[in-house]
């Protein structure tokens, strides 16, 4: 009877307490994009464990592969790459101790495209521009792999001024490895 009531309570009190950490997700508060405005939200936990430090620079290499489901949808890599931003920034990191490269391909290509091919493709406005201004202006790069701009049949006039062509995805993701960067796949 006593391991029954003792059950009952934990149980009842892991709901409460469900419920009220629920209540505090739903509030407009709770998702924030500190730095890179309207994307990357982030729900920053001050106690959390490993969290980046201040002081020190970082140096990371997205691979950018993921897509919009959708044309009018921002591909979820490059929202990745703001969520990292916002997390760091909001650790304290300043902006100009991260050095991030994003480079996209295979069905992210498209991201780089500026707005009149984009149209051309896809028949709506590059959703991923607006967040390629915001990241480009707190001085992260955003490069797109010239071989897969070829094989998707895409001019390399076609790309947006904020993005850099690079030889490939591959040349760029190694090359930065080797000076360093963190490899973050997305």
């Amino acid at each position: 009877m006593y391991k029954a009531k003792t059950l009952l309570a934990t149980a009842a009190l892991a709901a409460v307490s469900l419920a009220a950490h629920a209540g505090t997700m739903d509030s407009p508060d709770f998702w924030t994009t500190p730095t890179v405005h309207d994307y990357g939200k982030i729900h920053f936990l001050p106690n959390g464990a490993f969290k980046p430090k201040p002081g020190h620079t970082y140096k990371v290499v997205f691979s950018l592969t993921q897509g919009g489901k959708k044309p009018d949808e921002v591909s979820p890599a490059l929202d990745h790459v703001a969520r990292a931003v916002n997390l760091y920034v909001a650790s304290g990191v300043p902006l100009s101790k991260l050095k991030f490269v994003a480079v996209a391909s295979g069905s992210a290509t498209s991201l780089a495209l500026d707005d009149a091919h984009y149209r051309a493709q896809f028949g709506v406005p590059n959703p991923n521009l607006p967040l390629i201004a915001e990241l480009k202006k707190d001085g992260i790069t955003i490069a797109v792999c010239g071989q897969a701009m070829a094989e998707h049949h895409f001019e390399y006039d076609w790309i947006d001024p904020r993005v850099t062509l690079s030889l490939s995805a591959l040349t760029t993701l190694t090359t930065l490895q080797q000076e360093g960067y963190a490899f973050m796949p997305l």
